[in-house]
């Protein structure tokens, strides 16, 4: 009883700032059941009278609920396809800010951590430069082999992970009553959001994952010449402390600073976007939350990314699809753009390809009469999925963070130069990608990669059929002596030969093919 009204509590003062905000304003009472009518009416007259939208509503009122609700809002940013192409764009702007716990109590959970005292850890341990609803963060220094440095420290909050879980219980509260009792609850498969959600929140709550994340980003970029990553210090690392190399950098986010240590804006708006659009496309890793905050530039000019707690990633194929769309539309090959999305399965091969290039050619053809500070590669991602859901292209999730973060990318990018055009950064990078992996050459690699894996496991085809023949005759032997077999031995025994068989002339197929090609 006292855990339901706990529930009922935190989701009545959730229910409150929600309308008081004037997020629910907009809805007509008559779509929802009788019974939340009522309450819908007389919770509308309380709400603020200038409220700016439902979106902008929703944004100051999760900021005001707390930290799970921040991180909600901030999960749904990368889900236009649940909540709609504006709302997303509004949560974008939420800021995951609290006040500071102190740098005594994460002294304590360092210690604890490490079985240490803080001096065994560090030369020295700060007072706390910024603070979030996970964690907070300290500048210290260490003593390594070749001298001191200054450190990150990024220390788990207190009983975070408590907090965490009681808010995510109200939410699945929530999510079940609305995929019950609504059909566009169940269409938006909010109890499935809500997972989703916890098992991030439950990745970012261990950072020794995160440090992972940043090490596999720093090793893929380090030949990079536009952008880097801090290093990990894994002995100073556990589940509730991260500790990075130190970035001394002016962030992104103050343009006045950046500017005044004589850094050229329009080229690092260019780092921006191609080294973004380099990750996902090359590594297939990319980080997702570029926002200006987490971008810094050094003083050799390159961009320094932080905070690795929301990361994505692209198989081949998603890569493949990423390019060949991109390059489609700088080259306005729409029927391209159209054989790519049925080739990778996305659109159901019951639509036509000739009518999904038409919808794609007036998608494309717009971007190329406007100027070229007014085209939006995220802007074309976003109509891309629209008209695809005519066609019924089912949502792939990889695929929308890598939008959504491409939306913040290009936001970035903008701010450093207004007039970036996109199509014209964007090309060496993405004719790159695909001359290096889907040219001539790149194509006699994978045939040479395909013929030595057919060579070898031709050369273990002998071997296969000698064995089952000296089996065979075995058992023959064996038969002549008296001993005798099932049926079901005699048919697995059969099935093994003609799978053998099978095999071999599989194998022997596929050579003579890859044979006949090279020589035509």
């Amino acid at each position: 009883m006292i855990i339901g009204l706990g529930h009922f509590f935190r989701l009545a003062r959730a229910g409150l700032i929600l309308t008081r905000e004037g997020v629910f304003k907009g809805v007509d009472p008559a779509l929802l059941p009788v019974a939340l009518q009522f309450p819908l009416r007389v919770g509308n007259l309380l709400a603020k009278r200038d409220s700016g939208g439902a979106p902008q509503a929703l944004v100051r009122a999760f900021a005001q609920i707390g930290p799970s609700y921040v991180k909600l809002g901030q999960f749904l940013a990368t889900r236009p396809d649940v909540v709609g192409g504006e709302i997303a764009d509004a949560l974008t702007a939420l800021q995951d800010r609290m006040e500071p716990f102190g740098r005594a109590a994460a002294v304590a959970i360092i210690e604890s951590a490490f079985g240490k005292k803080i001096d065994e850890i560090f030369l020295s341990f700060g007072e706390p430069v910024a603070a979030a609803s996970i964690a907070q963060v300290h500048q210290a220094r260490v003593a390594y082999p070749d001298g001191e440095r200054k450190v990150a420290v990024k220390v788990l909050r207190p009983d975070v992970e408590r907090q965490f879980r009681r808010d995510f219980a109200d939410m699945y509260i929530l999510a079940r009553a609305a995929e019950r009792f609504s059909a566009e609850g169940r269409r938006l498969r909010l109890i499935q959001v809500v997972d989703t959600l916890a098992r991030s929140v439950k990745l970012e709550t261990d950072f020794r994952l995160e440090a992972a994340a940043a090490s596999e980003f720093h090793e893929n970029i380090v030949d990079d010449p536009d952008i880097r990553a801090p290093s990990v210090d894994w002995d100073r690392t556990t589940r509730e402390v991260l500790t990075l190399e130190w970035i001394d950098g002016a962030p992104l986010s103050d343009l006045a600073r950046v500017a005044a240590q004589g850094h050229d804006l329009e080229d690092l708006g260019r780092k921006v976007l191609q080294s973004f659009l380099r990750t996902a496309m090359r590594d297939g890793f990319f980080h997702a939350d570029m926002h200006q905050g987490n971008l810094f530039v050094d003083r050799k000019g390159r961009l320094v990314a932080i905070d690795f707690g929301i990361m994505g990633r692209l198989g081949f194929k998603e890569r493949r699809f990423l390019a060949e769309i991109l390059f489609g539309f700088i080259t306005r090959d729409y029927k391209r753009v159209a054989e790519v999305h049925f080739e990778a399965g996305y659109v159901p091969p019951v639509h036509s390809v000739e009518e999904f290039s038409q919808a794609l050619r007036a998608i494309g053809e717009p971007l190329h009469t406007i100027n070229a500070q007014d085209i939006s590669m995220a802007r074309l991602l976003t109509l891309l999925f629209e008209v695809t859901a005519l066609f019924d292209m089912r949502t792939r999730t990889e695929l929308v963070l890598l939008q959504k973060t491409m939306v913040v990318a290009e936001g970035v990018a903008r701010s450093l130069d207004p007039t970036l055009n996109i199509w014209k950064t964007s090309d060496p990078v993405v004719r790159g990608w695909i001359e290096d992996n889907l040219g001539p050459q790149a194509k006699l690699e994978d045939a040479g990669k395909a013929a030595l894996e057919v060579a070898k496991y031709a050369t273990r085809l002998p071997k296969l059929l000698a064995d089952a023949e000296a089996a065979v005759e075995t058992l023959a032997a064996a038969g002549s002596r008296g001993v005798r077999l099932s049926a079901e031995s005699v048919e697995g025994l059969a099935r093994a030969r003609r799978s053998a068989d099978r095999w071999f002339l599989l194998a022997l197929a596929v050579v003579v093919l890859f044979a006949w090609r090279l020589l035509r």
